[in-house]
């Protein structure tokens, strides 16, 4: 069972009986108010911390990797002035990586969606407006974004793509049932960079690479112009430390594409 049907089966047991002691035996009405308002902070604490598994259950790194390996995953492309930055990056390196693409970047940019593929690189979804509301979207509007991205990419890329990063990462029921209608892998991560929040590259660098182990998958972003800056780092850094970068299905030797 997920753990917000656990927590809600909890919450509403606690509060019938915190109803049940009020009507009967004059207890205060403030404790049930506290129930209802930690149901509310638990409940927005899951919603944007994918990595808890409130509301499904999302891939964020492999504890059981054989090999030195880790995952570097990129967000919100394709853009046209920083993923061929990205690509060259990679290139440079002989390294393989994973790319979350928005379905309408796709639509304006085909071909550098195709490029990421050709470079053996893998292309998962990430919806297909982004939009900063699909937190709030019904499970048929999310089932919406998720077929029009499919119905693109099988058009313009002959891929139906299997791997699933909700916007912002955030996690609801209508997201967790429409990925399962969809049959997709949600892949969410635990190396989050910042860095379209951070202006130093320096620091994005070493929050990225503090502790890093074998089996992490790392978020990134190629709408940022310091992200080939922070790849290059971190690409030399791995390969100083004997890392070596694969694509996320293969660290969680998962199928990307149907």
């Amino acid at each position: 069972m997920l753990i917000f049907k656990r927590v809600n089966s909890v919450f509403l047991i606690v509060a019938v009986m915190a109803i049940a002691m009020i009507i009967f035996s004059n207890f205060p009405v403030w404790p049930l108010l506290v129930i209802i308002v930690l149901w509310f902070i638990l409940t927005a604490l899951g919603s944007f911390n994918i990595q808890w598994n409130y509301f499904l259950p999302a891939l964020h790194y492999n504890a059981k990797v054989t090999e030195k390996c880790i995952a570097v995953t990129f967000d919100d492309g394709p853009n046209p002035k920083i993923t061929p930055k990205v690509l060259n990056v990679l290139d440079k390196f002989n390294a393989r990586a994973s790319f979350f693409c928005i379905g309408k970047q796709i639509k304006k940019y085909p071909d550098l969606a195709k490029k990421i593929i050709t470079s053996g690189h893998t292309i998962g979804q990430h919806s297909f407006s982004h939009a900063n509301s699909f937190g709030f979207f019904s499970i048929n509007k999310v089932l919406d974004e998720i077929n029009d991205t499919n119905q693109l990419t099988v058009r313009l890329l002959n891929k139906k793509l299997k791997l699933f990063r909700p916007p912002f990462g955030v996690t609801n029921p209508a997201i967790a049932k429409a990925t399962k209608l969809s049959g997709l892998t949600v892949i969410g991560w635990n190396r989050r960079s910042y860095d379209t929040v951070t202006k130093s590259t320096e620091k994005i660098f070493k929050r990225i690479t503090h502790n890093l182990q074998a089996g992490d998958i790392i978020l990134l972003h190629d709408t940022n112009a310091r992200c080939p800056k922070v790849l290059e780092q971190l690409l030399q850094f791995l390969y100083k430390n004997d890392f070596k970068l694969v694509t996320v299905d293969q660290l969680l030797k998962i199928e990307p594409y149907e």
